[in-house]
């Protein structure tokens, strides 16, 4: 396990009284992909952006698979751990204190998201999950999720991220407690433009109600 410390990533404090986004890129990605989303799904905020540390073929990804779709659900686990672990690290390495918190992952990234906020609601309560699908076939989900929120974005004809396994994690994160907002639109994988005006106003008005608090 590499050490938070040492793990790849930028930051940005960003302005006082705007959350900082977990940046989480897809497949083959690195930790510049998602920057040119950060002032489209909330002006001014700060940005914490790991590299994915696994390595397929050369391409930088969160956790191990099988095949397309078939996830080593061990590793999955075992990432999440790490992932929630750096976060801990960044938040006092960081100073970042009580600020809100956003994952914002797109693809593997958005299933490494999900996997985190299903299994260490501590560290990631709240996750935008682009072209996501449910990460941990298999094990049984027991965390208390009653204080996270999960926005899904999804195309209704992805065959990376069927739509069965959209609504499972979806149902899943709501059975343990969590608020869930669905999203499908009409194509398959990726980020559609409304989707990032839809996850700017979710970002906008659940921070605002953290902040108020």
């Amino acid at each position: 396990m590499t050490p938070p410390s040492e793990w790849p990533h930028l930051f940005a404090a960003g302005a006082a009284g705007t959350p900082v986004l977990l940046l989480l890129h897809g497949t083959g990605g690195t930790e510049h992909d998602l920057l040119p989303l950060v002032e489209r799904l909330a002006p001014g905020a700060g940005h914490l952006a790991p590299r994915g540390p696994v390595q397929e073929h050369g391409l930088n990804r969160w956790f191990r698979r099988f095949g397309e779709g078939v996830f080593d659900v061990d590793d999955v686990v075992r990432r999440a751990g790490e992932l929630a672990a750096f976060v801990g690290w960044a938040r006092e390495h960081y100073g970042i204190g009580d600020r809100p918190l956003v994952a914002v992952g797109f693809s593997n990234g958005a299933n490494i998201a999900l996997a985190t906020a299903l299994l260490h609601p501590d560290a990631v309560k709240d996750a935008v999950a682009f072209s996501g699908m449910f990460p941990l076939e298999g094990r049984a989900i027991d965390a208390d999720l009653s204080g996270s929120s999960v926005a899904l974005f999804n195309g209704e004809s992805d065959a990376m991220a069927p739509i069965d396994s959209v609504v499972r994690v979806g149902s899943i994160l709501e059975s343990r407690g969590a608020e869930v907002d669905r999203h499908v639109r009409e194509g398959g994988h990726g980020i559609h433009p409304t989707e990032v005006d839809g996850a700017a106003a979710w970002i906008a008005s659940h921070t605002r109600k953290v902040l108020d608090d």
